[in-house]
C-alpha cells in the first residue's frame, strides 16, 4: 500500500477546524482505502459502507443509530442517502460534538447538494485524485505517466493488466455510474463525447463544435462537459486575461484529467505507443499540469494565450505572487519568444520549463529548466512561501 501523507496531513488539519471531513472523488481513487487506513488507527471506530444493504438498515433511523456514537464515524459511499445530511447538520451543531465524521463519496448532484447546502461551514472538503509523485516517489514519473494515479491501475502487475483495467472503468463509468447518478444520457454518446475530449485534450474548449459534432447545441455539449468535470475525469482550466493591449484567449482549456484514462480513450497500452502518438505533447502537458496543480492543493491555476500567439501552459498564485509553468516533452528546452512574452505581460515571479530530462539548469535569470522528478520539491518551495 502506497501511504497518502500529504492527504493525511490536510484532513488532520481540517479536524482541528470542523467536527467532520468530507473525502470526494473519483471512483476507484483510494477513497475507501484511505477511510480504512484512518480508521484503523483510531481507538473507536463505526464503519457505515452504505453499499452494504446491511449498513443501509442500520441508518435506516439515522438519528437514533449515529447520535449516540462516540470517536470516528466513518459513512463511505455517502452520496447513496441524501437524507442522512440534513441529521447529519443536527448531530454536528450539538455544543460538544462527541465523535467526529467522514465522509467518502464520488460525484453526484446528492452529495454537491448536501456538502453545499446542509452540511455548509461543518465540514472540511478534501478532494482526493490519484497517486500524484510524492506518493509514488519521484522516480517512476514514467510508469505513472503512462499508468495514471488510479491505485489498481498503477499497481497493476503489468502495464496490460493495467490497461485492461483502465478500459474496464471506462465501460462501468458509462454503463453503471452514470444512470446510478439518475442521468438519461446513451452510454455511447458520452462515451463519444468523452472520446472527443481526449483528441481535444489541451486545446481550448470550443462549444460549437462540440455541439455539431454531437448532432446537437453548445447547451447540450456544456452540460456533458459539466458531467464529466463533476466526476473529476476532465479539468476545465480557465483562462487568465486582465486589461493588457492585446486581445486575449477567454475559453477554457479541457484535459482528461488522469493520463492513463486518456492514454486508454486512445488505445495506447504501451511506452512505445504512447512515445510514437501525435498526441504524444499534450498527453506530457496534462499530466505535468493536473501534478502541479494536486500537489499545490490550489484553485487559483490558470493557463493564458492572446490571439497573437504569446501563451503560457500554467499560471498558479503562491505566497501572493505569479509563477509561469511551460511544458516540454524535449531533451533539452530552450527559450521561446512566447515565454519572454508572458513574463513581462504577467509579472511573472519565476517560469519554469519542466520537462522529462535528468537535469536543472537556467534558461535566463527567471527562467528554469526543470526536470519533472524535482516537481515534489519545488511545490513544497511554493508552498512554503505561501503559508
Amino acid at each position: 500500500m502506497i501511504e497518502r501523507s500529504q492527504t493525511l496531513a490536510r484532513i488532520r488539519a481540517s479536524y482541528a477546524v470542523h467536527p467532520a471531513v468530507a473525502i470526494e472523488g473519483p471512483r476507484k481513487c483510494g477513497k475507501t482505502t484511505l477511510a480504512r487506513f484512518i480508521a484503523a488507527r483510531e481507538a473507536e471506530v463505526s464503519f457505515f459502507d452504505l453499499e452494504s444493504p446491511a449498513d443501509r438498515q442500520r441508518l435506516s433511523t439515522p438519528e437514533q443509530t449515529l447520535r449516540p456514537l462516540r470517536g470516528l464515524v466513518v459513512i463511505d459511499e455517502a452520496q447513496r442517502m441524501p437524507e442522512l445530511f440534513p441529521v447529519l447538520r443536527v448531530l454536528l451543531d450539538r455544543p460538544e460534538v462527541p465523535a467526529r465524521f467522514l465522509l467518502t463519496g464520488s460525484a453526484s448532484p446528492e452529495l454537491i447538494r448536501g456538502l453545499s447546502e446542509s452540511l455548509a461551514g461543518r465540514v472540511g472538503i478534501m478532494d482526493l485524485a490519484g497517486f500524484d509523485l510524492t506518493e509514488t516517489g519521484a522516480e517512476r514519473w514514467s510508469r505513472l505517466w503512462l499508468r495514471g494515479g488510479f491505485p489498481r491501475s498503477f499497481l497493476a502487475p503489468d502495464d496490460r493488466a493495467s490497461f485492461l483495467w483502465r478500459q474496464d472503468f471506462v465501460r462501468t463509468f458509462l454503463e453503471r455510474d452514470i444512470p446510478q447518478l439518475g442521468l438519461r444520457i446513451p452510454a455511447e454518446t458520452l462515451r463519444r463525447f468523452w472520446t472527443m475530449i481526449a483528441h481535444y485534450h489541451g486545446q481550448v474548449w470550443n462549444a460549437a463544435e462540440f455541439g455539431r459534432a454531437l448532432g446537437s447545441d453548445e447547451k447540450t455539449a456544456r452540460r456533458y462537459l459539466d458531467l464529466l468535470a463533476g466526476a473529476f475525469l476532465v479539468r476545465v482550466l480557465p483562462p487568465w486575461f486582465e486589461n493588457l493591449s492585446k486581445r486575449q484567449v477567454k475559453a477554457p482549456k479541457i484535459y482528461v484529467r488522469d493520463s492513463g484514462l486518456l492514454h486508454a480513450l486512445h488505445g495506447l497500452g504501451d511506452r512505445e505507443a504512447l512515445l510514437g502518438h501525435p498526441k504524444l505533447g499534450a498527453s506530457w502537458e496534462g499530466f505535468v499540469v493536473e501534478q502541479l496543480i494536486a500537489q499545490l492543493a490550489t484553485r487559483d491555476a490558470y493557463f493564458w494565450a492572446t490571439h497573437a500567439g504569446a501563451e503560457l501552459d500554467l499560471m498558479v498564485m503562491a505566497g501572493g505572487k505569479r509563477h509561469g509553468f511551460e511544458v516540454k516533452y524535449s531533451d533539452a528546452p530552450g527559450t521561446t519568444k512566447s515565454m519572454h512574452t508572458a513574463l513581462a505581460d504577467l509579472g511573472l515571479e519565476h517560469l519554469w520549463v519542466i520537462y522529462p530530462g535528468e537535469t536543472r539548469y537556467p534558461l535566463t535569470e527567471r527562467i528554469t529548466a526543470l526536470p519533472v522528478r524535482e516537481i515534489p520539491q519545488l511545490v513544497a518551495r511554493l508552498n512554503a512561501g505561501r503559508s
